[in-house]
């Protein structure tokens, strides 16, 4: 485990890849994942990343109906364009999609390096209660390696327990990377109050990859962004255009905030609650 005052020595450029699904079209959508893939790599961006769930939309009632169609399988031919896309353009790329292992389908991020090889597929900790009637959840936590950086992988709601984004900055990871589908109205509410408080708490970069346009029933608020480690924005897509967005971070700001912000540091070790006492107005108490 890395402590978290190990900092890279090097800037790390990054892309996220604001993604116009189209609902069930695996071949459609591995063709625009590896046209924006090759747009990243020339805006020099080391890795990139794309929406939860993108390779289907997100569709969860045809994925349920026929697995073998639209759940990916670990080394699924069908990913083979974007393992060219990043093999030819020297890129690492974390593509959303429903997998399946055994009988279990599960919602995750797959992993490709830079020399086209499938490295890991990650999986969703924190399933939304639609969710958990077709997909089971995982609890491990995935930290990434691009350079000297450490990248901690989340996807959508798991952004929304600040437990999983402490794990992974307590394991050293300085960027909190995660793949998203959030709609308008309320969706749009969640990802700035989110996104920002994981972003100070930990003091990390915060990034998201949210859909363009319409995903099944749901119609996503854009929004795709990247947020400094106080909590700041860095840079933000449109409400609802498919675009390639870039961030540099810079582990100078990173040093900083740290030294600045304690919440981290404070954090480790601390003793947990052995029990919760509720103290009423007329100063009973009671366990």
């Amino acid at each position: 485990m890395k402590s978290i005052e190990d900092y890279p020595q090097q800037s790390l450029r990054i892309a996220v890849a604001q993604a116009a699904s189209v609902s069930g079209d695996i071949p459609e959508n591995v063709r625009r994942a590896a046209a924006m893939i090759e747009e990243a790599a020339r805006g020099d961006a080391r890795l990139v990343v794309f929406p939860e769930k993108y390779l289907t939309g997100y569709v969860p009632e045809i994925i349920a109906a026929d697995p073998e169609r639209y759940a990916l399988a670990r080394g699924d031919e069908r990913l083979e364009p974007i393992r060219q896309a990043c093999r030819e353009h020297g890129i690492a790329a974390i593509v959303g999609a429903p997998t399946r292992e055994g009988g279990d389908l599960y919602i995750s991020s797959i992993v490709i390096d830079p020399s086209g090889a499938d490295l890991h597929v990650s999986h969703k900790a924190h399933l939304f209660h639609s969710e958990k009637e077709v997909f089971k959840s995982d609890d491990k936590r995935t930290l990434l390696k691009i350079g000297d950086w450490t990248i901690g992988l989340g996807i959508c709601y798991d952004a929304g327990f600040p437990e999983h984004s402490r794990l992974l900055a307590q394991a050293g990871c300085h960027v909190y990377l995660v793949s998203s589908l959030f709609s308008k109205g309320m969706g749009y509410q969640e990802s700035r109050v989110w996104f920002p408080a994981r972003a100070l708490d930990n003091t990390v970069y915060a990034v998201m990859a949210n859909h363009a346009g319409k995903t099944g029933v749901w119609d996503a608020c854009g929004g795709s962004a990247v947020w400094d480690p106080y909590g700041r924005l860095i840079v933000e897509a449109s409400e609802s255009e498919p675009e390639v967005i870039f961030a540099e971070l810079e582990p100078g700001l990173l040093r900083e905030a740290r030294a600045s912000e304690q919440m981290l540091a404070d954090s480790a070790g601390l003793p947990q609650p052995e029990a919760i006492v509720a103290v009423l107005a007329g100063g009973d108490e009671r366990p």
